[in-house]
C-alpha cells in the first residue's frame, strides 16, 4: 500500500490533495497545525465517503515538532511514497505596513516548513529506493502579486527549492516538482471582493476559478509521474501565461 502526507491537509486545496491521494488507494496522513475541530470535522467528512486518513498534528515550521511528527508516521508504516508539502499562510499588505513579523511568519511555514519536511523524509525515499515530493508554490510565485510582496517572495523560494532538491535527490529516484496554483476557491482568497474576483477571472483564459480538486489531480498525476522531475506544473487556466 502506497503512503502520502500532506501538510495542511485538512483544509481547502491540502483537503482536496488528500481526497485525491486517498481516491487512487493510498494510506494518507493529514497534517495539520492550529484547528483541531476542522481536522476532526475534515476526517470525519472523508470517513463518511469510505476513507480512514489519520491525523497528526505539527508545526511545519518548527524543527522538533516535525521531526515527532515524522517518527510517529515512519513507525506506523515504515515508509513513505509521497510527501505533499501544502501547509502555508499569506498576508496581503503593502510593502510600507508589512512588518518583519509578518515576513519571518510566512517564511517559516512557506519555505523553512518545506525544507524541514524535505528534509526529514529523504533518507527514508533515498533507502525505499524512490519517492515523490510535491512543493505547492503559487502563480504568484512565479510573476509576482502586488500588495503581496512576502508571500509572492516565499512562493518564488519553493519553486527554486524545487528545482535545486530535484537535481540532488534524481540519481536517488526521489523526484522533486512543484504545482503552481493559479485562483482557486479557497478561503485564502476570501479577502477578495466580488469585483476583484470577477477582474482576476477575467485574467483567466479558460473563464474560471480553479477548484482545489484541480490542483489535487495535478498533484496525484506527479506523484505517479515516474519521469518527471524539477518541474513547475501550472494549475491556472492559462493565467499570466
Amino acid at each position: 500500500m502506497k503512503t502520502a502526507l500532506v501538510t495542511g491537509g485538512t483544509k481547502g486545496i491540502g483537503k482536496a490533495i488528500a481526497l485525491a491521494f486517498l481516491q487512487r488507494g493510498y494510506e494518507v496522513v493529514l497534517n495539520y497545525c492550529h484547528d483541531q475541530q476542522a481536522a476532526i470535522a475534515a476526517q470525519e467528512e472523508m470517513n463518511m465517503l469510505g476513507y480512514c486518513p489519520i491525523l497528526l498534528r505539527a508545526d511545519v515550521s518548527d524543527e522538533l515538532q516535525v521531526k515527532n511528527m515524522f517518527n510517529e508516521f515512519f513507525s506506523v508504516y515504515g515508509k513513505l511514497d509521497v510527501l505533499v508539502n501544502n501547509a502555508g499562510v499569506s498576508k496581503v499588505k503593502v510593502i510600507q505596513k508589512t512588518t518583519l513579523s509578518d515576513w519571518n511568519k510566512i517564511f517559516d511555514v512557506n519555505v523553512k516548513g518545506t525544507f524541514l519536511c524535505s528534509r526529514e523524509v529523504a533518507n527514508n525515499m533515498i533507502y525505499a529506493g524512490g519517492g515523490s515530493i510535491i512543493n505547492i508554490s503559487s502563480i504568484w510565485g512565479e510573476v509576482g502579486a502586488s500588495c503581496e510582496v512576502a508571500y509572492s517572495a516565499s512562493k518564488g523560494a519553493v519553486i527554486a527549492f524545487t528545482k535545486a532538491l530535484a537535481k540532488e535527490l534524481a540519481p536517488s529516484n526521489v523526484r522533486v516538482n512543484c504545482v503552481s496554483p493559479g485562483v482557486i476557491d479557497t478561503q485564502m482568497n476570501s479577502h477578495l471582493s466580488g469585483e476583484e474576483m470577477e477582474e482576476l477571472i477575467s485574467s483567466v483564459p479558460l473563464g474560471r476559478i480553479g477548484l482545489p480538486s484541480d490542483v489535487g489531480e495535478a498533484c496525484a498525476y506527479l506523484a505517479e509521474s515516474a519521469y518527471i522531475t524539477g518541474e513547475v506544473l501550472s494549475v491556472g487556466g492559462g493565467f499570466a501565461k
